[in-house]
This record gives C-alpha cells, structure tokens and sequence, in this order.
C-alpha cells in the first residue's frame, strides 16, 4: 500500500526527483502565516483539505499521499497551529506531528484580585471564552471547587495557552498551581503559628501581598499581623476594607468607610476575614507561614516604600505623625 501511494505521489508531481523537491520547496501561500485548526478526530485526509482551505496553494491529495508515505499520518495532532511563510511540506509534517501549536501566554499578577483575573481574560483575544458567562458559583463547580470562592484560589504566573483553548482549562491549571504551591508553604509553617489551617494562610498571604510595599518588608509585616492574631487584636488593614467595598471604591479610603461594617472590615471585624482578598505570591505564602520574629503590632508606610514598625501605639501615633502627617 505504501510503495501505491509512493508511485501516486511521484505521479502527480511528475517525477520521482520532482518528489524531492516537492517536499523542500516552501508551500505557496500570502505574506502572513496561515491560521490552522485541527479538530480532534480529523483523518489525514481531513487534515490535507484544512490545509488548503486555510490558505496553502497546493493539492490537497498530493498533501495526503505525502501525509501516508511518510508513515507518520496517524501521528499528527489536533490543535490550533500557525503556519508561517516558507513552511515546506516536510516542516509542515514535522510540526504537525510534535503538535507545536501556536501559542499565547496570559500574566496573572501577583495582588490582583478576581474581578481584575475576569478582565484579563475577557481582553485575550485568541482564548474561548467558556467561563465568562458563567457565575462565580458555577465556574467553581466547574472546577470542582462547589462552594469555594474564587477569589485568591488561582496562582499569579504567566500562563503558556494554544489559541481557541479555554478559560476554564487555563484557570485549571492556576487553580492547581495555586494548590500546589500553598500546600508546600503550609507543610513549612512555624510550629507557633495561630493559624489554624492552609486556608487561614491563603487568606494572611493576600493580606500581606496587598500591605507589602518593598519585598523586605514582607515577613515583619506578617509578624505584624500573626502578633495581633496571638494577641486577640483587630487586624485593622485597609486593603480588606477597600476590598470589601469592591466597586464602591473611588481611590478614596474615607473614615465613614473604616467604619462601613462588611464581612471583610478588619477595623470592625476580629480575626482573619471570610476569603482572600488578592492571588498572593510565593513569598507571600511563605511569609504568611514563616513570619519574621519581632515586637511589633503596628506599623505604617513611610511613603518610600518601606514601613515603620513600631511595638507600641505611642511609638506608631509618632510615626504616623512624622510620614502620613508631615510632622518632626
């Protein structure tokens, strides 16, 4: 069968050196790469005519007696695939059978919360959008997470996606990154930490994510707030209010809003709030389960960066005075 559509292949070229060059010559197409899909379950001979219909002049049967000569015909990959200018048969081949599909990459930022990780998905132009119209609720139970909240459940990194692939499949994947990695943190935890479960350290984590100005800081500042947590005292950190204000939020934390009772208002509420408030990074989940030994139960940004950290409230009225008010 083989040597069949070897005497087929080099009769419908001309020759039998025409055959050689055939598959070396690039295939004609425009000045910009081809855009080729290759739906799972597609024959060889379906995927010759893909290629032709995506753009390349050539003969589609002269492509598939070349896909079966080859003995790699059964080896191809669905997936979406660009093919660029000067693409031969042979490269073209080879490409499809190490399934190279064309790529795009998403960051998810550490410090983002859910409603900015919504955004950057409905801007990817090349994904399919298979979570958008789904609830929180719904998409979590997609994943497998029924009840969860999504919030701080995904990994900030940058993610690799082939275009056409979905949403749901990338989340996934940041969702068990995220796993992961906060399961590796907890196994690391300090032996004196009040928190009572990994859950509990992904929620500090956000916090400390959301507070950290210059990364020095980080583990004092989770010492900050792991002392407050020993000692029974409101956490009392804007971010969660800001947080729990979400759309309200004009850029503008008023006293009014300090007061604003949500699940989320450290100032108003003890303890840890109900979720994440932001995706911490790596080192915020070590920090948040390695705290920096010290004193200190207050501190305050100093407007470079950095944070003064103070152990007593007189000490912190004096710093607040000094890098929030402007005062020697």
């Amino acid at each position: 069968m083989r040597r069949l559509l070897a005497l087929i292949l080099v009769v419908l070229i001309g020759a039998g050196g025409a055959a050689f060059w055939w598959l070396h010559q690039p295939l004609a197409m425009g000045s910009e790469p081809l855009e080729l899909a290759i739906e799972p379950g597609t024959t060889p001979r379906g995927i010759a005519r893909d290629v032709v219909a995506a753009g390349a002049q050539t003969d589609a049967r002269l492509l598939y007696a070349w896909f079966r000569f080859s003995g790699q015909d059964r080896a191809m990959k669905a997936g979406n695939y660009e093919i660029p200018p000067g693409t031969t048969p042979r490269s073209l081949l080879n490409k499809l059978v190490r399934g190279e599909e064309s790529l795009r990459a998403l960051t998810l930022v550490e410090g983002w919360n859910w409603r900015q990780v919504r955004q950057a998905l409905a801007k990817e132009e090349q994904i399919k959008h298979d979570a958008a119209a789904l609830t929180n609720e719904a998409l979590m139970a997609q994943l497998g997470r029924p009840g969860v909240a999504p919030e701080g459940r995904f990994f900030p990194d940058t993610y690799a996606y082939a275009k056409g692939s979905g949403e749901i499949a990338l989340l996934r994947r940041a969702m068990h990154a995220m796993d992961r990695k906060l399961e590796a943190a907890w196994a690391q935890r300090a032996p004196d930490t009040p928190l009572k479960s990994a859950d509990e350290a992904l929620v500090l984590a956000s916090i400390v994510e959301k507070e950290t100005g210059r990364a020095s800081d980080r583990g004092q500042i989770s010492g900050v707030f792991t002392n407050r947590l020993r000692v029974g005292m409101l956490l009392q950190t804007d971010p969660t209010v800001i947080y729990g204000l979400g759309e309200k939020f004009d850029g503008n934390l008023r006293k009014r809003d300090l007061l604003a009772d949500t699940p989320w208002n450290t100032y108003t509420r003890a303890g840890l709030p109900p979720t994440p408030i932001a995706m911490p990074g790596k080192a915020a989940l070590v920090a948040a389960v390695q705290p920096e030994a010290t004193r200190a139960l207050y501190f305050v940004a100093k407007g470079d960066g950095t944070s003064h950290f103070s152990a007593s409230l007189e000490e912190h009225n004096r710093a607040v005075n000094r890098y929030q008010r402007g005062g020697q």
